[in-house]
């Protein structure tokens, strides 16, 4: 299988035609070889619209979902961002690229383990594990706030880990209606939000929304 060839397809069948037109995005995506975020096992669907399953029960994004995401909050090479959900590393390092720094907290520990393995060309990027579904209080704000799975609400606590002018996308909701949106913080107290498009997605752990019985 040509490799090369099948990210080439990725960017120009899938991304691009889901709306995902900055070029700076596009690139990201030519330059980080997917295949290496994913096991041996599952490089010949590394470039498919498919969700991969990467252990512990998590999956990857398909690549047009993050590169709608990505595109949404525009990092730009001074800024800072904090990914809540490392997975695969893939997301982890298509940021790194574009940012001057990436902080990524994850839950379960072997996942990151191996994600950590895969992000050794970046010098960028601090690890943290932790459950960070309704907080992650590290006493730092960020430039950009990456969700990398659905929570049924965004916590208020993440809001205002946002730096002026911060963009933050997150999918909020409960399947099959989830809704993946930017949030812009315009001035101390107000910010912005845009949705972007409706998806199913799944939730991290621990911020999944509360089953509804009815009779």
């Amino acid at each position: 299988m040509n490799l090369e060839q099948a990210r080439f397809n990725m960017v120009e069948q899938q991304i691009r035609p889901w709306d995902v037109l900055d070029p700076k995005v596009l690139d990201l995506f030519m330059a980080i070889p997917r295949h290496e975020f994913v096991s041996e096992s599952q490089q010949a669907l590394a470039y498919c619209d498919l969700e991969l399953p990467i252990g512990e029960g998590q999956t990857m994004l398909p690549p047009r979902v993050e590169g709608r995401m990505l595109q949404a909050v525009d990092i730009e090479e001074d800024e800072t961002v904090l990914e809540i959900g490392t997975g695969s590393g893939y997301m982890t390092a298509l940021m790194a690229e574009a940012a001057a720094s990436v902080t990524t907290v994850e839950i379960f520990s072997s996942l990151q383990e191996v994600a950590k393995s895969r992000l050794t060309r970046f010098d960028n990027v601090e690890f943290a594990i932790g459950d960070a579904s309704h907080n992650w209080d590290d006493g730092k704000t960020y430039d950009v706030i990456v969700f990398t799975g659905a929570v049924s609400e965004l916590p208020i606590a993440y809001q205002h880990k946002l730096n002026l002018g911060g963009r933050l996308v997150v999918t909020t909701g409960s399947a099959p209606v989830m809704t993946c949106q930017v949030m812009t913080r315009v001035s101390d107290t107000e910010w912005e939000t845009e949705t972007l498009f409706e998806t199913v997605m799944p939730s991290l752990i621990n911020a999944e929304g509360k089953e509804v019985f009815s009779f």
